[in-house]
């Protein structure tokens, strides 16, 4: 997997039938916020952002890849029960567990949908120069 040469960020991957992505941080907490904003990039998302309100969140899980998935699963519950999306994050995180406050707003306009994050050919590394990770998300 080759990284763009930003030192954080996201890229959409092609795929057959579903959606993934490419993200990349030098830090696991920046690696979670640059999975959310690339999946907010994927459905096409707007909110309004002068309405903005802090919403606490706190995630564990066993591994680093359950946690991209459960962190990212979150999210989109916060999308379909609440209608709101993160904007601004403050996270702390280990590979098994992240909290942190997320600035969230109303969302204005959502052009697409995502059944769910998958673990289908996700990937989660890590060396010297930071994280990347590959997620697969069903449509």
């Amino acid at each position: 997997m080759t990284r763009p040469h930003a030192d954080a960020g996201f890229r959409e991957l092609e795929h057959t039938a579903d959606w993934a992505i490419e993200v990349w941080a030098p830090t696991w907490a920046g690696l979670l916020e640059q999975a959310a904003r690339g999946m907010y990039a994927l459905l096409r998302l707007q909110v309004d952002p002068t309405a903005t309100a802090p919403r606490a969140l706190h995630v564990r899980a066993a591994d680093a890849e359950s946690l991209l998935v459960d962190f990212l699963s979150e999210l989109l519950f916060w999308l379909e029960t609440d209608r709101v999306a993160g904007t601004t994050f403050h996270l702390q995180a280990t590979p098994t567990e992240v909290r942190g406050t997320l600035q969230v707003a109303p969302v204005q306009r959502l052009e697409k949908e995502i059944k769910a994050v998958t673990y289908h050919n996700l990937r989660v590394q890590h060396d010297a120069s930071g994280w990347r990770a590959v997620v697969t998300f069903d449509v």
